[in-house]
């Protein structure tokens, strides 16, 4: 699980003269056909819509709610295929900045034969959408001072910050909270493959999107065209209780920790600030973790002075620096710099992205979790449940356990209709499964058992690093999955791709000569 809680502005900005446009048409009775969107131009090559969807699949002629939906035109119009439709996880990041940023990328890597199409899930970005205070300033208050907790009376201030977080999700939302589930969000996505106009369906999702993938291709799947997942989560766990979804997340984090580290000492001082002070990178960022262990670290000059907690550097390197091997010499860099006794350029990050866009993006997110995969103890155990998940991941389980697990163990709501498997579903033609071999958030095992349990799946090995494989760029991994979207032709059973460049190659995500 990513948790990448990435920054919704730009999807509401693209979306916002589309989504609350009178013009959109409400869903009507079921039929054979849905009715069109209204596709109105947004940006080159862009068009977007607000679609009207039922809250309630299992009443289609009720309240409706709206998507917030945009295409990258095929640049290739006269040889277009169809709809490639896109999702990059979270749960709960914009599909709608992922075409914006990377539909040109998307169309070039489809030979432009496809529209690139996205949305925003149900609950998130610029579709109806899960927020659970009036306004962002009485958000930033409510968690003004509430970093992670690393001790055990910061856990019970924490703990109590989480009830009251599901409290308010739950007065604040109403239904919407009952129908905002993975399996919600797949009928809404064969609802758009309708609307567009395709047979089938071709499918790109990335980290929890591979799960709306995998719930498709149970729930449809002779409705299946082609369909990559890169970045597999394990559904048997996400669905199994929050605790069991967290820890599947974790399984790599830390050994990707270790190879931030002994990739830094093969860079040496010249290509990684960690290396070459008398001691390994290793022994010098251990250090750094091992004295906020103890007590923060001082940032005078942060703005404005303050001081560096365990629970912050936690945070950013399971969330923000190691599924990026792009920032590893920066992290590196900011590390070293907490080293020397001075956490000023953490510490300004820290506080940033918890502002902009972790507690900002952190209600949908949980929401979608706490739907799929409600926990299975109650508030006042949750503290032990993390302390258990530490012994699994010394790195990853406090983020997640505390900022993303807790406030299910106080949900108010159960989701109506949330899917739990078989996931033995056998589609017309194979699904890619890509893997990384060094990915902190979804580990290579979850694709294997993936390849093991559906019908009809090939699985691409990336020898990489970071959170799915365009994190660390292989021509290999792209031109693989280009061919089977373009000609439903996989890669050879046992394929593994190379990246083109290690981290902390002064040229790493350019190609390879």
């Amino acid at each position: 699980m990513s948790i990448r809680l990435l920054a919704a502005g730009a999807a509401l900005a693209l979306l916002a003269p589309f989504t609350a446009q009178a013009g959109v048409p409400a869903q009507g009775p079921p039929g054979p056909e849905p009715a069109p969107a209204v596709w109105m131009a947004c940006g080159p090559r862009l068009e977007c819509a607000g679609v009207a969807v039922p809250l309630d699949w299992d009443r289609p002629r009720g309240r409706t709610i709206t998507l917030a939906v945009v295409r990258h035109l095929a640049s290739r119009p006269g040889e277009r295929i169809g709809s490639l439709f896109v999702n990059p996880g979270g749960p709960g990041d914009s599909g709608v900045t992922m075409v914006a940023e990377r539909g040109e990328a998307l169309d070039a890597l489809t030979g432009g034969r496809f529209d690139v199409v996205g949305w925003d899930p149900r609950g998130t970005g610029g579709s109806t959408a899960v927020s659970c205070f009036a306004d962002p300033a009485e958000r930033a208050a409510f968690w003004q001072d509430q970093p992670v907790p690393t001790t055990r009376a910061d856990e019970r201030r924490y703990l109590a910050r989480t009830i009251g977080l599901a409290r308010r999700c739950g007065q604040l939302n109403g239904d919407l909270l009952a129908h905002i589930s993975t399996a919600d969000t797949t009928r809404d996505l064969d609802h758009l493959r309708r609307v567009v106009g395709d047979r089938r369906l071709s499918y790109l999702g990335e980290s929890t999107g591979t799960l709306i993938g995998l719930t498709y291709a149970n729930l449809f799947p002779r409705r299946v065209r082609a369909m990559v997942l890169d970045g597999v989560e394990d559904p048997v766990r996400w669905t199994a209780g929050t605790a069991s979804a967290l820890a599947q997340s974790f399984t790599d984090t830390d050994r990707t920790w270790e190879q931030f580290l002994a990739l830094c000492e093969a860079a040496g001082p010249d290509g990684c600030a960690l290396a070459g002070h008398g001691t390994t990178a290793a022994g010098r960022a251990e250090g750094v973790l091992a004295r906020l262990r103890q007590a923060p670290i001082p940032a005078p000059s942060a703005s404005p002075p303050g001081e560096l907690t365990y629970g912050e550097a936690l945070t950013l390197l399971k969330f923000a620096a190691l599924p990026n091997p792009a920032i590893w010499p920066e992290s590196a860099a900011l590390l070293e710099a907490a080293a020397e006794g001075d956490a000023s350029p953490l510490e300004d990050i820290a506080r940033g992205y918890a502002n902009e866009q972790f507690h900002r993006n952190l209600e949908p997110g949980v929401a979608i979790l706490c739907a799929d995969s409600p926990a299975r103890q109650p508030a006042r155990a949750w503290p032990a449940v993390v302390h258990r998940l530490e012994r699994r991941s010394r790195i990853g389980a406090a983020p997640q356990g505390w900022a993303v697990g807790a406030p299910c163990a106080s949900w108010p709501v159960r989701a109506a209709d949330r899917y739990t498997g078989p996931w033995n579903a056998t589609t017309p033609n194979p699904v890619l499964l890509v893997g990384t071999r060094f990915d902190p958030n979804t580990p290579l095992v979850n694709a294997r058992l993936a390849e093991r349990r559906l019908g009809n799946a090939v699985l691409l090995t990336h020898d990489g690093y970071g959170h799915l494989s365009h994190a660390d760029p292989s021509s290999c991994v792209q031109a693989a999955i280009g061919r089977y979207l373009v000609d439903l032709t996989t890669p050879p059973r046992g394929t593994v791709c190379r990246s083109d460049r290690l981290p902390f190659d002064p040229e790493f995500g350019q190609p390879a000569p």
